[in-house]
């Protein structure tokens, strides 16, 4: 090859990367002064230049689609009100139950505590008319006896000491002294 015919070749080759060179640019600089005015255009102008004022015409179809979730909305919404308002609802109720529970928990110690001074109060009355009973003449405290219930009378003796309970036993009728010696026998029956 002669030299005249290479230089044209390097130059015909040249000429096609330049020429390519120059469009790349070109399209680089066209993209870039695109979004360079897309971001520079403000919307309403967009919307004016489209004339379509904001909306577009939309398919039927597509129309029956949105309705139906609209509506879906609508009724999720309610639904979530509906929602929150019972677990206000049940809020409230569980303070007002823990409040119960607390106020309940507080009468059952005040109670418990009144039965404790009940039940010491009367445990003392019953071991201080034991000893009266204790004390008094055998044959006046078995007239008394007689005439109590077996059960409460049997109550008496099974707390007295054992020689004023005996001694009241013997002052006591047949009849009597047996009613009340098968009721003590029943308890000490009925503890083992």
């Amino acid at each position: 090859m002669s030299p005249a015919h290479r230089r044209r070749r390097t130059r015909g080759t040249l000429t096609v990367v330049a020429a390519l060179l120059l469009a790349s640019a070109i399209v680089r600089v066209g993209d870039g002064i695109g979004q360079a005015w897309a971001r520079a255009t403000p919307k309403e102008a967009v919307e004016h230049r489209a004339g379509t004022g904001g909306s577009c015409e939309q398919p039927a179809d597509i129309q029956t689609v949105l309705e139906a979730l609209k509506d879906r909305e609508a009724r999720v919404a309610t639904r979530e009100r509906a929602l929150e308002d019972r677990m206000q609802a049940l809020a409230i109720a569980d303070e007002q139950i823990t409040t119960r529970l607390a106020a309940l928990a507080e009468a059952e110690d005040s109670l418990r505590r009144t039965l404790a001074i009940a039940e010491t109060a009367a445990e003392e009355d019953l071991d201080r008319l034991t000893r009266v009973y204790e004390t008094m003449k055998p044959k006046r405290a078995a007239a008394l006896f007689e005439q109590m219930d077996a059960r409460f009378a049997a109550g008496f003796l099974a707390r007295m000491r054992p020689d004023a309970a005996a001694a009241v036993m013997a002052g006591l009728s047949p009849e009597a002294a047996h009613m009340f010696s098968v009721v003590l026998a029943g308890r000490n029956a009925e503890s083992e």
